[in-house]
């Protein structure tokens, strides 16, 4: 599968927090013919399995994005929103957006707004219409989500696209899966495509318990140590390789994940880097703690511009991320 091809499938679909249903359904479609067993859950994780006779090993990537939700329809049919997941103010003003109907827009802020001070709800989405019932004539209600509505395109080795938290490790999961195709896989495997991570991890939390891995891997991009004005809280850089999470806010990565991820790189000579965080999450931090514990690690994409219209990774990291996954879930793992 070409990875700009399953971006774009994935950008086209509709899926913020909460809402995931459409990109859930386009990642079945990519994934099923790939499965020995495809289930939802009742919180709504899509559970992948190769099934194998080893131990237990859990790759999880989250398939939500942050997002826009309306909270009040203004009678001159301007929009006010809330926010699913970690929207910036600053980042948003005059963002194209799209509602799950199709219906499109763009983030506005009042003239007198001043932009070092903005605030969320100072911001509305604007559809063109001229009133609450034309509004009400797009099919829009209080409760409808939207998402960003902007492009995807490379320059050189980089790929730039909303959303690529998570999709782009999405992505890798799938292409995981198809370099799997027709493989008699060693150990079980589960690739779980996560729901309402932005919201607090919450679908791993609950994958997590019913799959009952021994080893897990969180797939997730980080952020980076290389745009303009760093101030060091990370170590990622983009172009260097896979990240091996050590460490982010909510976790501390298992010793032994995440030496037997750095002995994989240097056996199949795969470009890797440290991911350290200083804040931020992934769904490594629910996973860990569930049950009795799982031995946890992370492979992290670096990503720039984490959460705004528009994120940028080099394809390269890419690939080396796939590459260590695949190593991973082909290695002998000590049973537990």
């Amino acid at each position: 599968m070409d990875l700009l091809e399953i971006l774009r499938t994935l950008n086209a679909s509709h899926g913020p927090t909460g809402d995931e249903g459409g990109v859930r359904a386009a990642i079945r479609a990519l994934a099923e013919p790939l499965a020995d067993e495809v289930k939802e859950d009742a919180l709504g994780n899509l559970i992948v399995r190769r099934k194998g006779k080893g131990p237990k090993v859990m790759l999880a990537a989250h398939m939500d994005s942050i997002g826009f939700i309306v909270t009040h329809i203004e009678e001159n049919g301007y929009l006010r929103f809330g926010r699913l997941g970690g929207l910036s103010a600053i980042e948003l003003c005059a963002t194209p957006v799209r509602f799950a109907n199709g219906v499109k827009g763009v983030v506005c802020l009042p003239e007198d707004a001043d932009p070092k001070d903005l605030k969320l709800d100072q911001l509305s989405i604007d559809v063109g219409a001229e009133s609450a019932k034309a509004v009400e004539a797009l099919g829009l209600d209080l409760g409808d989500t939207a998402v960003y509505n902007t492009g995807l395109f490379t320059t050189g080795e980089r790929v730039v696209s909303p959303y690529l938290d998570d999709r782009i490790a999405c992505a890798v999961l799938l292409q995981v899966l198809e370099a799997l195709k027709g493989e008699k896989v060693k150990n079980d495997l589960y690739f779980v495509f996560t729901v309402q991570e932005e919201v607090g991890l919450r679908g791993a939390r609950t994958a997590a318990f019913a799959v009952k891995p021994d080893y897990a891997l969180a797939m997730d991009v980080t952020s980076t140590d290389d745009e303009p004005g760093s101030k060091h809280t990370s170590t990622a850089r983009l172009g260097k390789g896979a990240a091996v999470k050590v460490m982010d806010h909510s976790v501390l990565c298992h010793p032994q994940v995440v030496q037997k991820l750095r002995d994989l790189a240097a056996e199949g000579n795969i470009p890797v880097q440290t991911d350290i965080m200083r804040s931020g999450g992934t769904d490594a931090g629910a996973i860990h703690q569930s049950r009795k514990g799982v031995l946890t690690g992370g492979i992290s994409v670096p990503c720039r511009y984490i959460h705004t219209p528009q994120e940028m990774a080099d394809r390269r990291d890419v690939a080396a991320c796939v590459d260590l996954a695949l190593a991973f879930v082909r290695a002998e793992l000590p049973a537990l």
